[in-house]
């Protein structure tokens, strides 16, 4: 239950050509505190109810706990979710052994584009497309818990 992620900025959309798979996201938060957020998410056709936890000292890791919930109960839950949704395009695409999850913000988030990706061990090496950006992992104003809150249009 312990999520190694690093992020990046997205410096062009190249990766859009390379993806092999995207859909749309929906998300709210039901707690935005910075040593515990509860999100729901509405990732396609399946709705999600997450806990995550705080990062260590690099930012790299954190527990996170998921479970499935139906897409009905995720819209109930977002009514009651704090203000600030969050609205993205996910895309999928593979570099080497990994996948990278590239999110194309709308809404007050427009114009921001993160990739992330997920690694088995905090030293693992990893393919860099050329697409990718600055490292921003461990940032917490690129944490979608806080662009919920203060927005990529306020920067």
């Amino acid at each position: 239950m312990v999520e190694i992620e690093r992020k990046f900025l997205v410096k062009s959309d190249l990766f859009k050509s390379e993806s092999h798979k995207q859909y749309r996201i929906v998300q709210g938060f039901l707690n935005t505190h910075p040593e515990r957020t509860v999100r729901v998410r509405i990732k396609g056709e399946q709705g999600f109810l997450t806990v995550k936890g705080i990062g260590n000292a690099s930012g790299v890791s954190r527990f996170e706990w998921e479970k499935p919930i139906t897409v009905a109960d995720a819209e109930q839950l977002l009514l009651i979710c704090e203000p600030g949704m969050i609205e993205k395009i996910r895309y999928e695409v593979k570099a080497g052994e990994h996948i990278f999850e590239v999110d194309e913000f709308g809404g007050e988030n427009k114009g921001l584009c993160i990739a992330e990706i997920e690694l088995k061990e905090e030293s693992e090496t990893f393919l860099r497309p050329t697409w990718l950006g600055k490292e921003v992992t461990g940032d917490a104003k690129y944490y979608n818990s806080q662009l919920s809150k203060n927005p990529f249009i306020l920067w």
